[in-house]
């Protein structure tokens, strides 16, 4: 007998539920649908007015998508275009440092602040070395001007390590003392006692190039001033080192003396990766679009 009230109980509460549940879709039915016309006996399809506002939704949701994706390859494009314009830019100032690297020699101001809007000018300069104070920048290899060329944007070049000869320099004619990067030594050479030949001792005259200070890069090592190895152009320590006016000129492959270090170390050839990168930006562009037409605008047709 309580198994049967039990059972009455449950199901007078189930169905008490359902015309609950009922009363509650006929409340938001009348909110949300239009009043039907007195007559019309028409059935509303709940389901489907879900799958449509659903769809609605997947719709509009589906268009921002298309066109946000859309941003890929527009922005690959961009960074492209202005990759093209970095190129154009870097292979004028190439031809910019050529040019001033083989115009005619001028002579050479004695105040080094003139010097400064005088980088890369080829000067001319008459007097001594001084061996005895040699400074050795290093690890460096030789430069070679077609070698350089074929080898533009590579991140690494082969070729033997050595060092460039520091050499404090009187000059005669403005009476003060510069330094002059002799050029280029193999390793094995580094000693002044190896080369002999070249420690001349005369008057000679010679054609340099203009270069300025140096600030140190990233990984690259202090100077070691204790054990006499620079890895790096610093012009006050240089000049504070040797007592020379911080004035640093490249001499030229014309001036090298037989049997000293090899002249024309002035590397004009700038790093140059424009064109990969063109091609990377350009590629990418060219995949996304085809991806975003495939996507949204194949699937249409």
């Amino acid at each position: 007998m309580s198994i049967l009230k039990c059972m009455s109980a449950c199901s007078n509460k189930t169905i008490k539920i359902i015309k609950n549940y009922s009363h509650d879709i006929y409340f938001k039915r009348t909110l949300l649908l239009p009043p039907l016309k007195q007559g019309e006996g028409k059935c509303i399809n709940f389901g489907r007015l879900l799958s449509s506002t659903t769809a609605s939704t997947e719709k509009g949701e589906d268009s921002f998508l298309k066109w946000l994706l859309l941003l890929i390859p527009a922005t690959t494009f961009g960074l492209g275009t202005w990759q093209v314009k970095r190129r154009k830019w870097k292979m004028h100032l190439i031809d910019e440092l050529r040019s001033l690297t083989s115009a005619e020699p001028i002579a050479m101001p004695s105040d080094p602040l003139d010097l400064n809007h005088l980088e890369y000018r080829r000067v001319k300069v008459r007097g001594r070395y001084d061996h005895s104070q040699e400074l050795y920048i290093l690890p460096r290899s030789r430069v070679d001007p077609e070698k350089e060329a074929r080898e533009a944007g590579q991140l690494s070049s082969s070729g033997e390590s050595g060092a460039n000869v520091i050499t404090p320099f009187y000059c005669t004619d403005l009476g003060i003392k510069i330094l002059v990067n002799r050029g280029y030594v193999p390793r094995t050479r580094m000693k002044p006692e190896t080369r002999m030949k070249g420690q001349v001792d005369d008057e000679v005259e010679l054609v340099g190039v203009v270069r300025l200070t140096e600030i140190r890069k990233p990984f690259v090592p202090q100077n070691n001033l204790e054990y006499n190895r620079w890895h790096y152009r610093d012009l006050e320590a240089m000049s504070r080192v040797t007592g020379t006016e911080p004035i640093f000129i490249d001499a030229d492959l014309a001036s090298t003396i037989p049997g000293g270090p090899i002249g024309g170390q002035t590397r004009v050839t700038l790093r140059n990766e424009h064109m990969q990168y063109i091609i990377t930006w350009y590629g990418l562009c060219a995949a996304t679009s085809y991806m975003w037409y495939a996507k949204f605008i194949r699937r249409m047709v």
